[in-house]
């Protein structure tokens, strides 16, 4: 991973144990999601990444039938110090799931495909302040 701006969200067998973690609940895991990272604009961003693929994995495994026993999603990347423009993010995906390689393969392809924070990212978008 690059950047210093990284976040990790966990679920299921994958959550933080790191007491300084903050606890989220989640609509598919009863246990919720860990959340490790600052509080800054920057991690905000990644979180947003990261928080959308883990919730896309348990949505899209769903559909394709694959139990997932947890899932950990690190999302980081950095800025231009000048115009604090991103200089791009990635992540990556830990699974652990009841399926085979190829399968996980598939789902990670899928889950890249629809991931709506990401998607709007890649295509970028207007952020503009309203009222005062």
């Amino acid at each position: 991973m690059s950047g210093p701006f990284e976040v990790v969200i966990g679920a299921g067998v994958m959550r933080s144990t790191d007491p300084a973690a903050v606890h989220w609940p989640h609509r598919w895991t009863e246990e919720g999601v860990t959340v490790d990272g600052d509080f800054t604009g920057a991690h905000l961003l990644h979180a947003s990444v990261a928080g959308c693929v883990l919730n896309d994995v348990y949505r899209e495994a769903a559909e394709l039938g694959i139990g997932i026993d947890g899932v950990r999603v690190t999302a980081g990347g950095d800025f231009d110090r000048r115009t604090w423009r991103s200089t791009g993010i990635e992540y990556t995906v830990e699974l652990a799931a009841d399926a085979p390689l190829a399968e996980v393969r598939r789902l990670l392809e899928v889950v890249d495909e629809v991931a709506e924070i990401p998607a709007a990212l890649r295509a970028a978008t207007t952020v503009r302040r309203v009222g005062r």
